[in-house]
Protein backbone atom coordinates (compact mmCIF):
# COMPACT_ATOMS: atom_id res chain seq x y z
CA UNK A 1 0.00 0.00 0.00
CA UNK A 2 1.63 3.81 -0.97
CA UNK A 3 0.73 6.53 0.70
CA UNK A 4 1.76 10.05 -0.06
CA UNK A 5 4.85 10.61 2.86
CA UNK A 6 8.21 11.46 2.65
CA UNK A 7 10.43 8.68 4.25
CA UNK A 8 11.14 9.13 8.09
CA UNK A 9 14.36 10.04 9.08
CA UNK A 10 15.06 9.32 12.58
CA UNK A 11 15.72 12.53 14.43
CA UNK A 12 13.50 14.56 11.78
CA UNK A 13 11.06 16.79 13.00
CA UNK A 14 7.61 15.41 12.47
CA UNK A 15 5.89 17.82 10.58
CA UNK A 16 8.57 17.67 7.90
CA UNK A 17 8.78 14.40 7.69
CA UNK A 18 5.20 14.01 6.86
CA UNK A 19 3.34 17.15 6.17
CA UNK A 20 0.76 15.16 4.03
CA UNK A 21 -0.41 13.39 7.70
CA UNK A 22 -0.06 17.15 9.06
CA UNK A 23 -2.88 18.70 7.01
CA UNK A 24 -5.75 15.54 7.60
CA UNK A 25 -8.89 16.28 9.51
CA UNK A 26 -8.51 12.31 11.36
CA UNK A 27 -6.32 11.48 13.47
CA UNK A 28 -2.86 9.40 12.62
CA UNK A 29 -0.51 7.26 14.26
CA UNK A 30 2.15 6.12 12.88
CA UNK A 31 3.98 2.60 14.74
CA UNK A 32 6.81 0.76 14.16
CA UNK A 33 7.80 -2.81 13.90
CA UNK A 34 7.72 -3.19 17.67
CA UNK A 35 4.19 -1.20 17.59
CA UNK A 36 5.64 1.84 18.92
CA UNK A 37 4.18 5.15 17.91
CA UNK A 38 6.74 7.18 15.92
CA UNK A 39 4.07 10.13 14.44
CA UNK A 40 1.03 11.08 15.92
CA UNK A 41 -0.33 13.87 13.35
CA UNK A 42 -2.37 17.37 15.05
CA UNK A 43 -5.69 15.83 14.81
CA UNK A 44 -4.58 13.03 16.66
CA UNK A 45 -3.22 15.55 19.49
CA UNK A 46 -6.60 16.99 19.65
CA UNK A 47 -8.39 13.77 19.71
CA UNK A 48 -6.71 12.32 22.52
CA UNK A 49 -5.79 15.48 24.14
CA UNK A 50 -1.98 14.57 24.44
CA UNK A 51 1.15 16.34 23.09
CA UNK A 52 3.03 14.38 20.42
CA UNK A 53 5.83 14.73 23.10
CA UNK A 54 3.34 12.42 24.93
CA UNK A 55 2.21 10.35 22.14
CA UNK A 56 5.69 9.19 20.43
CA UNK A 57 8.14 6.40 21.51
CA UNK A 58 4.86 4.66 23.94
CA UNK A 59 2.86 1.19 22.91
CA UNK A 60 -0.86 2.31 22.45
CA UNK A 61 -1.81 -0.20 25.57
CA UNK A 62 0.78 2.18 27.64
CA UNK A 63 -1.43 5.52 26.77
CA UNK A 64 -4.83 3.74 26.74
CA UNK A 65 -6.72 2.53 29.38
CA UNK A 66 -8.70 -0.15 27.48
CA UNK A 67 -6.74 -0.70 24.37
CA UNK A 68 -7.75 -4.43 23.68
CA UNK A 69 -10.11 -3.21 20.74
CA UNK A 70 -7.24 -1.64 18.87
CA UNK A 71 -4.74 -4.52 19.54
CA UNK A 72 -6.75 -7.13 18.38
CA UNK A 73 -7.93 -4.50 15.53
CA UNK A 74 -4.05 -4.31 14.76
CA UNK A 75 -3.49 -8.57 14.83
CA UNK A 76 -6.33 -8.86 12.36
CA UNK A 77 -4.53 -5.92 9.73
CA UNK A 78 -0.75 -7.82 10.39
CA UNK A 79 -2.20 -11.25 10.05
CA UNK A 80 -4.14 -10.77 6.89
CA UNK A 81 -1.70 -8.64 5.43
CA UNK A 82 -4.38 -5.80 4.25
CA UNK A 83 -6.59 -3.00 5.89
CA UNK A 84 -8.68 -3.31 8.54
CA UNK A 85 -11.61 -1.39 9.70
CA UNK A 86 -13.31 -1.15 13.02
CA UNK A 87 -15.88 0.93 13.00
CA UNK A 88 -17.38 0.75 17.17
CA UNK A 89 -14.21 1.61 18.96
CA UNK A 90 -13.88 2.57 22.42
CA UNK A 91 -10.30 4.21 23.87
CA UNK A 92 -9.89 5.36 27.04
CA UNK A 93 -7.31 7.84 28.05
CA UNK A 94 -6.39 8.26 31.30
CA UNK A 95 -8.14 11.04 33.04
CA UNK A 96 -10.95 11.73 30.14
CA UNK A 97 -14.01 10.29 29.37
CA UNK A 98 -13.93 7.11 27.01
CA UNK A 99 -13.57 7.97 23.08
CA UNK A 100 -16.30 6.49 20.38
CA UNK A 101 -14.07 6.11 17.16
CA UNK A 102 -13.33 4.32 14.37
CA UNK A 103 -10.61 2.57 13.09
CA UNK A 104 -8.50 1.69 10.25
CA UNK A 105 -5.30 -0.25 10.66
CA UNK A 106 -2.98 -0.27 7.53
CA UNK A 107 0.00 -1.78 6.94
CA UNK A 108 2.63 -0.39 5.28
CA UNK A 109 6.29 -0.63 4.47
CA UNK A 110 7.72 2.88 4.90
CA UNK A 111 11.68 2.32 6.63
CA UNK A 112 10.92 1.84 10.45
CA UNK A 113 7.05 2.74 9.63
CA UNK A 114 5.29 -0.66 9.53
CA UNK A 115 1.15 0.56 10.53
CA UNK A 116 -0.51 3.48 9.81
CA UNK A 117 -3.53 3.73 11.85
CA UNK A 118 -6.78 6.37 11.50
CA UNK A 119 -8.81 7.59 13.74
CA UNK A 120 -12.34 8.95 13.23
CA UNK A 121 -14.85 10.56 15.83
CA UNK A 122 -17.94 8.97 15.42
CA UNK A 123 -19.81 11.93 16.45
CA UNK A 124 -17.81 14.18 13.92
CA UNK A 125 -18.22 11.38 11.32
CA UNK A 126 -21.88 11.51 11.23
CA UNK A 127 -21.93 15.42 11.70
CA UNK A 128 -19.35 15.54 8.65
CA UNK A 129 -21.98 13.47 6.96
CA UNK A 130 -25.20 15.65 7.89
CA UNK A 131 -23.34 18.77 7.18
CA UNK A 132 -22.51 16.94 3.16
CA UNK A 133 -26.25 15.94 3.19
CA UNK A 134 -27.16 19.52 3.96
CA UNK A 135 -25.13 20.97 1.43
CA UNK A 136 -25.82 19.15 -1.45
CA UNK A 137 -29.44 19.84 -0.50
CA UNK A 138 -29.17 23.25 -0.30
CA UNK A 139 -27.17 23.56 -3.45
CA UNK A 140 -29.85 21.30 -5.20
CA UNK A 141 -32.80 23.69 -4.08
CA UNK A 142 -30.58 26.67 -4.86
CA UNK A 143 -30.14 25.51 -8.45
CA UNK A 144 -33.96 25.16 -8.99
CA UNK A 145 -35.14 28.36 -7.21
CA UNK A 146 -32.22 30.08 -9.71
CA UNK A 147 -33.61 28.17 -12.69
CA UNK A 148 -37.58 29.17 -11.50
CA UNK A 149 -35.94 32.80 -11.05
CA UNK A 150 -34.68 33.10 -14.35
CA UNK A 151 -38.19 31.84 -15.90
CA UNK A 152 -40.42 33.59 -13.52
CA UNK A 153 -37.65 37.59 -14.42
CA UNK A 154 -39.09 37.30 -18.05
CA UNK A 155 -42.69 37.38 -17.83
CA UNK A 156 -42.72 39.74 -14.99
CA UNK A 157 -41.12 42.40 -16.83
CA UNK A 158 -44.37 41.81 -19.26
CA UNK A 159 -46.70 42.16 -16.72
CA UNK A 160 -44.81 45.53 -15.45
CA UNK A 161 -44.58 46.75 -19.06
CA UNK A 162 -48.58 46.02 -20.02
CA UNK A 163 -49.81 47.40 -16.96
CA UNK A 164 -47.88 50.74 -17.70
CA UNK A 165 -49.26 50.92 -20.78
CA UNK A 166 -53.12 49.93 -19.88
CA UNK A 167 -52.42 52.93 -17.24
CA UNK A 168 -52.22 55.46 -19.55
CA UNK A 169 -54.91 54.87 -21.25
CA UNK A 170 -57.72 54.43 -17.98
CA UNK A 171 -59.43 58.18 -17.37
CA UNK A 172 -60.43 56.70 -14.27
CA UNK A 173 -58.47 57.51 -10.53
CA UNK A 174 -60.10 53.87 -9.41
CA UNK A 175 -58.78 51.93 -12.18
CA UNK A 176 -55.66 53.49 -12.32
CA UNK A 177 -54.96 52.35 -8.53
CA UNK A 178 -55.50 48.69 -10.05
CA UNK A 179 -52.50 48.94 -12.21
CA UNK A 180 -50.47 50.53 -9.73
CA UNK A 181 -51.61 47.36 -7.73
CA UNK A 182 -50.03 45.50 -10.25
CA UNK A 183 -46.89 47.32 -10.84
CA UNK A 184 -45.98 47.49 -7.14
CA UNK A 185 -46.77 43.51 -7.02
CA UNK A 186 -44.36 42.95 -9.96
CA UNK A 187 -41.45 45.27 -8.77
CA UNK A 188 -41.12 43.50 -5.57
CA UNK A 189 -41.36 39.89 -7.26
CA UNK A 190 -38.71 41.53 -9.74
CA UNK A 191 -36.42 42.52 -5.79
CA UNK A 192 -37.36 38.88 -4.94
CA UNK A 193 -35.82 36.99 -7.91
CA UNK A 194 -33.22 39.80 -7.67
CA UNK A 195 -32.02 39.02 -4.55
CA UNK A 196 -32.49 34.97 -5.39
CA UNK A 197 -29.89 35.63 -8.05
CA UNK A 198 -27.57 37.43 -6.06
CA UNK A 199 -24.83 34.35 -4.65
CA UNK A 200 -24.26 34.03 -8.38
CA UNK A 201 -21.15 36.57 -8.27
CA UNK A 202 -17.80 34.81 -7.22
CA UNK A 203 -16.44 36.52 -3.99
CA UNK A 204 -13.54 38.81 -4.77
CA UNK A 205 -10.95 38.36 -2.28
CA UNK A 206 -8.42 41.50 -0.38
CA UNK A 207 -7.27 41.79 2.87
CA UNK A 208 -9.73 43.00 5.85
CA UNK A 209 -10.57 43.26 9.50
CA UNK A 210 -13.90 41.28 10.64
CA UNK A 211 -14.47 43.78 13.85
CA UNK A 212 -14.90 46.78 10.77
CA UNK A 213 -17.49 44.60 8.98
CA UNK A 214 -19.07 44.09 12.21
CA UNK A 215 -19.58 47.48 13.89
CA UNK A 216 -20.37 48.55 10.16
CA UNK A 217 -23.76 45.97 10.70
CA UNK A 218 -23.89 46.79 14.03
CA UNK A 219 -24.59 50.72 13.37
CA UNK A 220 -27.14 49.82 10.17
CA UNK A 221 -29.40 46.85 12.79
CA UNK A 222 -29.05 49.89 15.77
CA UNK A 223 -30.81 52.78 13.08
CA UNK A 224 -33.26 49.77 12.08
CA UNK A 225 -34.14 48.50 15.66
CA UNK A 226 -33.55 51.10 18.06
CA UNK A 227 -35.17 49.06 20.69
CA UNK A 228 -32.55 46.10 20.54
CA UNK A 229 -29.57 46.28 22.87
CA UNK A 230 -26.62 45.06 20.90
CA UNK A 231 -23.54 44.35 23.07
CA UNK A 232 -20.05 43.49 21.03
CA UNK A 233 -18.10 41.12 22.58
CA UNK A 234 -14.35 41.57 20.45
CA UNK A 235 -11.03 39.74 20.48
CA UNK A 236 -8.96 42.30 19.30
CA UNK A 237 -6.29 40.16 19.05
CA UNK A 238 -7.70 38.42 15.69
CA UNK A 239 -5.55 39.31 12.80
CA UNK A 240 -7.08 40.61 9.28
CA UNK A 241 -7.31 37.69 6.45
CA UNK A 242 -8.23 37.61 2.89
CA UNK A 243 -12.23 37.66 2.31
CA UNK A 244 -14.53 39.37 0.08
CA UNK A 245 -16.03 42.39 2.28
CA UNK A 246 -19.39 43.28 0.62
CA UNK A 247 -20.02 39.28 0.90
CA UNK A 248 -19.28 38.98 4.35
CA UNK A 249 -20.94 41.82 5.58
CA UNK A 250 -24.14 40.84 3.90
CA UNK A 251 -23.86 37.67 5.62
CA UNK A 252 -23.68 39.12 8.72
CA UNK A 253 -26.15 41.20 8.50
CA UNK A 254 -28.78 38.86 7.57
CA UNK A 255 -28.24 37.02 10.31
CA UNK A 256 -27.94 39.93 13.11
CA UNK A 257 -30.91 41.13 11.08
CA UNK A 258 -32.60 37.99 11.64
CA UNK A 259 -31.48 38.13 15.66
CA UNK A 260 -33.25 41.58 15.73
CA UNK A 261 -36.68 40.90 14.46
CA UNK A 262 -36.55 37.58 16.69
CA UNK A 263 -35.93 39.76 19.75
CA UNK A 264 -37.91 43.30 18.66
CA UNK A 265 -41.63 41.48 20.11
CA UNK A 266 -40.01 40.39 23.68
CA UNK A 267 -40.38 42.12 27.04
CA UNK A 268 -37.22 41.28 29.03
CA UNK A 269 -34.77 43.63 27.17
CA UNK A 270 -34.20 42.42 24.05
CA UNK A 271 -30.49 42.09 23.45
CA UNK A 272 -28.10 40.41 20.65
CA UNK A 273 -24.59 40.10 21.61
CA UNK A 274 -21.96 40.08 18.54
CA UNK A 275 -18.76 37.86 19.34
CA UNK A 276 -15.49 37.00 17.78
CA UNK A 277 -12.99 34.40 19.04
CA UNK A 278 -10.10 31.74 17.58
CA UNK A 279 -11.00 28.61 17.07
CA UNK A 280 -8.46 25.71 17.48
CA UNK A 281 -8.30 22.82 15.29
CA UNK A 282 -11.74 23.08 13.16
CA UNK A 283 -13.06 20.92 10.52
CA UNK A 284 -14.35 23.10 7.38
CA UNK A 285 -14.67 21.86 4.06
CA UNK A 286 -12.73 18.40 5.32
CA UNK A 287 -10.37 20.15 6.19
CA UNK A 288 -8.67 20.60 9.35
CA UNK A 289 -7.29 24.05 10.22
CA UNK A 290 -5.52 24.72 12.98
CA UNK A 291 -7.20 28.03 13.47
CA UNK A 292 -10.60 29.50 12.33
CA UNK A 293 -12.37 33.18 12.41
CA UNK A 294 -15.50 32.45 14.83
CA UNK A 295 -18.37 35.03 14.59
CA UNK A 296 -21.33 34.40 16.98
CA UNK A 297 -24.35 36.33 17.16
CA UNK A 298 -26.71 35.09 19.94
CA UNK A 299 -30.04 36.72 20.71
CA UNK A 300 -32.93 36.25 24.01
CA UNK A 301 -35.46 35.32 21.56
CA UNK A 302 -38.15 32.79 21.42
CA UNK A 303 -36.03 30.46 19.55
CA UNK A 304 -36.08 28.58 16.39
CA UNK A 305 -39.38 25.90 16.22
CA UNK A 306 -37.50 22.39 16.63
CA UNK A 307 -39.58 21.47 13.07
CA UNK A 308 -37.34 24.48 11.62
CA UNK A 309 -34.11 24.06 12.86
CA UNK A 310 -33.02 21.58 9.72
CA UNK A 311 -34.27 23.53 6.96
CA UNK A 312 -33.63 27.23 8.24
CA UNK A 313 -30.77 27.38 5.71
CA UNK A 314 -33.02 26.48 2.84
CA UNK A 315 -34.95 28.95 0.47
CA UNK A 316 -37.93 29.87 1.09
CA UNK A 317 -38.30 28.63 4.41
CA UNK A 318 -39.52 31.10 7.40
CA UNK A 319 -39.98 31.27 10.83
CA UNK A 320 -41.93 34.69 10.75
CA UNK A 321 -44.80 35.89 9.01
CA UNK A 322 -43.59 37.62 5.83
CA UNK A 323 -40.34 36.87 6.22
CA UNK A 324 -38.57 35.92 2.28
CA UNK A 325 -37.01 32.67 3.76
CA UNK A 326 -33.75 34.23 1.60
CA UNK A 327 -31.42 35.83 4.07
CA UNK A 328 -29.85 32.92 5.66
CA UNK A 329 -29.62 31.05 2.28
CA UNK A 330 -27.53 33.83 0.76
CA UNK A 331 -25.71 33.97 3.83
CA UNK A 332 -25.20 30.36 3.74
CA UNK A 333 -23.89 30.63 0.00
CA UNK A 334 -21.34 33.32 1.07
CA UNK A 335 -19.82 31.80 3.61
CA UNK A 336 -19.91 28.45 2.21
CA UNK A 337 -17.76 30.84 -1.09
CA UNK A 338 -15.54 31.46 1.59
CA UNK A 339 -14.92 27.94 2.91
CA UNK A 340 -16.50 28.26 5.71
CA UNK A 341 -19.75 26.87 7.36
CA UNK A 342 -22.67 28.63 9.41
CA UNK A 343 -23.63 26.55 12.71
CA UNK A 344 -26.76 27.09 14.59
CA UNK A 345 -28.13 26.33 17.86
CA UNK A 346 -31.55 27.46 19.99
CA UNK A 347 -33.47 27.42 22.56
CA UNK A 348 -36.10 29.27 23.40
CA UNK A 349 -34.32 32.99 25.23
CA UNK A 350 -31.00 31.99 23.41
CA UNK A 351 -29.97 31.16 19.82
CA UNK A 352 -26.77 31.16 18.44
CA UNK A 353 -25.59 31.49 14.97
CA UNK A 354 -21.64 30.58 14.54
CA UNK A 355 -20.06 31.73 11.50
CA UNK A 356 -16.80 29.74 11.32
CA UNK A 357 -14.35 30.98 8.25
CA UNK A 358 -10.91 29.77 7.82
CA UNK A 359 -8.44 32.50 8.96
CA UNK A 360 -6.54 31.72 5.67
CA UNK A 361 -9.54 31.90 4.16
CA UNK A 362 -8.88 34.00 0.38
CA UNK A 363 -5.79 31.58 -0.74
CA UNK A 364 -8.17 28.73 0.27
CA UNK A 365 -10.89 29.94 -2.12
CA UNK A 366 -8.91 31.46 -4.55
Amino acid sequence: MKFGLLPFVAGDDAKSAYPGLDLLATAVLLLDRGHAIVYANPAAENLFELSKRRLTGRKPNEIFVDASGLLVAIAKAVGGGASYAEQELELGVPGKAKLHLACTVSPIELREVTLLLEFRHIDQQLKIAREERLQEQQQANRELIRSLAHEIKNPLGGIRGAAQLLERELDRPQLVEYTQVIIGEADRLRSLVNRLLTPNRLPSFRRINIHEILVRVKGVVQAEFPQVAIISDFDTSLPDFDADPEQLTQAVLNIVRNAAQAVAGTTAGPTIRLMTRVARGVTLARKRHRLALAVSVTDNGPGIPESLRDRIFFPLVSGREGGSGLGLTIAQTFVSQHNGTIECESMPGATVFTILLPLDVGRAGA
